[in-house]
């Protein structure tokens, strides 16, 4: 027995070799995900952490390591155009996350009835999200545009009263914002709903279609609750999508008329790069973070604990 127990250590003392390979098949894994972890360290939380202290800072149009405190906060938190902002990222990504869940879930509804040409279907509302927010803002501000878009048209074809000039109207500047990230982010939102509407136990539908269910109501009190974990992605998604809001806003409005369309991103960048106002950027950049942080964090916590109790 003395001599089988041995066996391992002898094994080793034959094949020094074999204990390090077995070392370096374990440590390599870290060593190839080291580099990138510490880039993302350095890049990412390391310059959250320089921002932050920044809108501590008096810095202007250079960093100003001088620490004065919330000044730049309060001074933030007085200024209306940050006001603004905030009244339309509210405004903006309410009607975006809603009006793509919606369209999302309807359009995915729809494909999964496995109609014709479906492939076909599913590339035409996917293609606008293979499309950068700059192509997206542009093309719609061409469409948009009075004198060219919509309104054009519409008189050309004899009703010359037609007026649709959201994109130069301060009160409707806004809901052009919304009808672009719409447009592009839909497609997406049906994916996920496609993807999760096709993972349901077909079992489960032929047992409650058995019982007298009809289809709506299937889809009602069966389907569309276990597309939960569906909502929760695509809701996180579109929340950093909404609140990170910056090139579409400024191909198809610049913020503008005005500033009636600006949203924190694009009030961070004027700010800073173009008003010479870094500390005051830097702030807005954080409650930004702490925006994103207020959204995703309860979120979290309410799938960990429901998937907990289940």
């Amino acid at each position: 027995m003395k001599s089988v127990e041995t066996q391992p250590e002898a094994m080793d003392a034959i094949n020094p070799g074999t204990r390090l390979l077995d070392r370096i098949e374990q440590l390599m894994p870290k060593v190839v995900v080291a580099p990138t972890f510490l880039l993302a360290v350095i890049f990412i939380y390391g310059f959250i952490l320089w921002n932050g202290y920044l809108s501590l800072t008096a810095s202007r149009m250079l960093p100003n390591y001088h620490f004065v405190g919330f000044v730049q906060y309060a001074a933030l938190f007085d200024n209306e155009r940050w006001w603004t902002a905030l009244r339309n990222l509210g405004l903006f990504g309410s009607l975006f996350i809603v009006s793509c869940l919606a369209l999302g879930l309807f359009l995915g509804i729809l494909l999964d009835q496995k109609i014709r040409a479906e492939g076909f279907i599913r590339s035409i509302y996917l293609y606008p999200m293979a499309l950068s927010f700059i192509v997206t803002g542009t093309a719609w501000k061409w469409v948009l545009n009075p004198g060219l878009g919509i309104e054009r048209m519409v008189r050309d074809f004899g009703f010359p009263n037609f007026t649709f000039d959201w994109l130069v109207d301060p009160d409707m500047s806004i809901y052009t914002v919304v009808i672009a990230g719409l447009w592009q982010s839909s497609g997406f939102v049906m994916a996920l709903f496609l993807a999760g509407l096709r993972g349901v136990d077909d079992n489960i539908i032929k047992a409650a279609q058995v019982d007298g269910a009809s289809m709506p109501m299937v889809y009602w009190r069966i389907i569309i609750p276990s597309l939960r974990p569906v909502f929760f992605s695509a809701f996180i998604i579109l929340s950093h999508i909404a609140i990170k809001s910056f090139d579409l806003v400024m191909a198809l409005t610049g913020g503008g008329p005005g500033y009636s369309s600006d949203l924190p991103a694009t009030f961070m960048y004027a700010f800073s790069f173009t008003r010479n106002q870094i500390g005051m950027g830097a702030a807005s950049a954080m409650m930004m973070l702490m925006i994103v942080v207020a959204i995703v964090v309860p979120m979290m916590y309410s799938e960990l604990r429901s998937s907990r109790r289940a």
